[in-house]
């Protein structure tokens, strides 16, 4: 029996939340290998909140996923056959392979990973993407100093928990925010940030500004909305803002929700304090990567740099994962496992 690729499309695009009716489960024919390609095995699969925008096909920084095209997404994977000199059968690989089971690629666009260093699974988080964007945004637009207070949004998601802890390790204070009382405990016991306060909290404003008796200088920015609105007031003279993200936002246009004008406000105090607000792709840094990789594995294997993932298993669940990945619902790096691991080691203990 010839062997069959199962993959998720994109099967319309959604009007303010995605729901999974804007997704479909295929089958395709596994197609013969070329010279020159390798064919991968998908063994893990990213879910990240900028697939959202991929999903609209309104102008951005990216090209909008066609209708009928499998969604764009990371993946660690296992090399299953090699026609490529420079490839071989079993080696595992970062790829970019999207939400199936198997992909062909001629291999520019791989990054072996090895086993020894850490689970596999963290190619796609704490050593991978967005580990490598909180270390970015931090390092070359918030640049924190000794002593400085850093804000960081959605601080136990898998970018905001890898940026407050290379705060700390740089000597700042390091205040998250995040949703609930367990991401909070989470993100202040086991992370070792300074504060964490729970968005949710009727009075999170209060509270955050308690956090930060001397205000705040460096405000890495995922969420916006309400978020952004509790800080704001807090933020210093020459305070630096990386913009990673505006999650709270990505579903505007959805039935029933109001929106806010914030613009008003917001370039008011940035002007009047001489404020810098950055955005930024982390593939303006990419020859920084080597250097965050080795960093980074070394403040894993110290203990500095911990990690948390939230782990689905299913190729066919990726679509309820990612829709609930837009509420919040996520505890850590989202991923979806889609087949068995081939190298697995406990994870690190918190």
């Amino acid at each position: 029996m010839t062997e069959s690729i199962r993959r998720i499309v994109l099967a319309s695009r959604p009007s303010g939340a995605p729901t999974p009716s804007n997704f479909r489960l295929e089958e395709a024919t596994m197609p013969d290998l070329p010279d020159g390609q390798v064919l991968l095995e998908t063994i893990y699969l990213s879910l990240d909140p900028y697939m959202r925008g991929r999903m609209s096909d309104a102008k951005s920084y990216a090209d909008p996923i066609p209708i009928g095209e499998v969604m764009v997404g990371a993946t660690v994977s296992r090399i299953k056959q090699s026609r490529h000199r420079d490839w071989r059968q079993g080696d595992i690989v970062v790829a970019y392979s999207g939400w199936q089971t198997h992909a062909i690629s001629d291999g520019s666009d791989l990054r072996r990973i090895d086993p020894a260093v850490a689970p596999i699974s963290t190619g796609l988080g704490v050593l991978g993407m967005t580990g490598f964007t909180a270390y970015a945004g931090l390092r070359n637009i918030g640049r924190p100093k000794p002593g400085e207070t850093v804000v960081v949004a959605a601080a136990s998601g898998a970018v905001g928990s890898v940026v407050g802890q290379i705060a700390r390790i740089q000597g700042a204070r390091a205040v998250g925010i995040a949703g609930g009382a367990d991401k909070c405990s989470f993100v202040r016991n086991e992370l070792g940030f300074d504060a964490a306060i729970d968005h949710h909290d009727p009075d999170f404003a209060r509270l955050l500004a308690e956090a930060c008796p001397d205000g705040t200088d460096v405000y890495f920015e995922n969420v916006g909305g309400a978020v952004w609105d509790a800080v704001r007031p807090l933020l210093n003279n020459f305070a630096r803002i990386p913009l990673c993200g505006m999650i709270s936002h990505y579903n505007d246009g959805a039935a029933g929700k109001s929106t806010v004008d914030r613009l008003p406000a917001s370039m008011k105090v940035i002007q009047q304090r001489s404020i810098t607000v950055r955005g930024f792709m982390n593939v303006e840094f990419i020859d920084q990567q080597p250097a965050f990789l080795e960093q980074a594995a070394g403040w894993i294997a110290d203990g500095r740099l911990k990690y948390r993932e939230d782990i689905v298993d299913g190729l066919e669940n990726a679509p309820s994962a990612f829709i609930g990945l837009l509420e919040g619902k996520n505890f850590g790096k989202l991923i979806v496992k889609v087949s068995g691991e081939q190298y697995s080691r406990p994870m690190p203990a918190s």
